[in-house]
């Protein structure tokens, strides 16, 4: 099997990302088709919790990414000798976490003297759009909107966007999960308040949607008031539970479908398309239903995304990549 796939004139690719709680690896062509897409959840880890703890989220990395690539090679067909690069998240996401994958990355690249592509997460959400067999050509506008980012970015060509806006605080994902831990839903809890939100009335109650200056958003206020409202019905919250759902559900739908529209008005936008975990939402996708979607498996963290991305990114030769560090957010990179 040994060069089976460079014979055939598929160069390949291997994505690997550990920004958060997935630990996950693909293997991707060169012209964007997926040949394995791997994604091991640390969800029920961190339930106990109530969200990601750091630390525990890292050790779990280092005893999964191993295993991973390695399934991630088997379901490809392939073997090491087969990749011509290796794309790896360089961040933004939690330091420890991201360090895991960019060792590993760093050594699977070194052991084979290959080049390394450091991918920005963000970039490769957007880069979920370009793969096979519906790949979406830019200029576009983007809504990314997943349980760290929230931002609407104008992409001009497949390596680069600019930021037209973002949260001022909590991101869209974080809300809803939120939402979810009030409800009693568990932790991670979006898909849950969606499922409830279809059986109850999303006018039953009134929740703000906060209008900040240009193309922001803010979502700690209607966080804040659910929990009020959760506390005023106290013994009626369980009869209630589906209509909060529902309401929660519509307020934050609408804070992101109209702050789309207003920017892909100022942009004059042709196109709108809407990447990230948030986008597997079945409100958003109904509400925005003339807008590309990521596919639903590629809306969360996964490593077809960061090799889609590692396409359109400039490779590091060896052995320059050995110098590479990982960096929390995009300020620091």
């Amino acid at each position: 099997m040994e060069g089976r796939h460079r014979r055939q004139g598929r160069q390949l690719i291997l994505g690997i990302e550990t920004s958060c709680d997935e630990t996950a690896a693909a293997v991707v062509t060169a012209d964007g088709r997926i040949l394995s897409n791997i994604v091991s959840s640390q969800a029920d880890l961190h339930a106990r919790f109530g969200g990601v703890v750091p630390e525990v989220a890292s050790r779990r990395h280092l005893e999964l990414v191993v295993p991973v690539v390695r399934q991630a090679l088997g379901d490809a067909g392939a073997t090491l000798e087969d990749v011509e690069q290796i794309a790896v998240t360089r961040g933004p996401g939690l330091m420890g976490a991201l360090l895991v994958g960019l060792s590993a990355a760093k050594a699977l690249a070194w052991a084979r003297r290959l080049p390394l592509v450091p991918v920005d997460h963000l970039l490769g959400h957007v880069a979920s759009l370009y793969l096979a067999p519906d790949p979406l050509e830019p200029p576009f506008l983007c809504l990314l909107a997943s349980g760290g980012h929230t931002m609407l970015l104008d992409v001009r060509d497949h390596g680069r966007f600019e930021v037209l806006g973002q949260t001022i605080d909590d991101a869209a994902g974080e809300a809803f999960d939120k939402g979810a831990r009030l409800l009693g839903l568990g932790y991670p809890g979006g898909a849950a308040l969606d499922r409830l939100a279809g059986s109850g009335d999303p006018h039953a109650f009134s929740f703000p949607v906060a209008r900040v200056p240009g193309l922001d958003f803010s979502f700690s206020g209607v966080k804040t008031s659910l929990l009020y409202t959760v506390r005023d019905l106290d013994g009626e919250l369980d009869a209630r539970k589906a209509d909060l759902a529902a309401s929660y559900q519509r307020s934050l739908v609408r804070a992101l479908v109209e702050r789309t529209r207003d920017a892909a008005e100022r942009a004059r936008a042709e196109r709108v398309a809407v990447v990230g975990g948030v986008a597997a939402n079945s409100e958003l996708r109904a509400s925005l239903g003339d807008a590309a979607f990521a596919p639903l498996e590629l809306c969360t963290d996964n490593a077809a995304m960061i090799a889609s991305a590692g396409r359109f990114t400039s490779a590091v030769p060896y052995p320059g990549y050995l110098a590479l560090d990982a960096y929390a957010s995009r300020e620091a990179a």
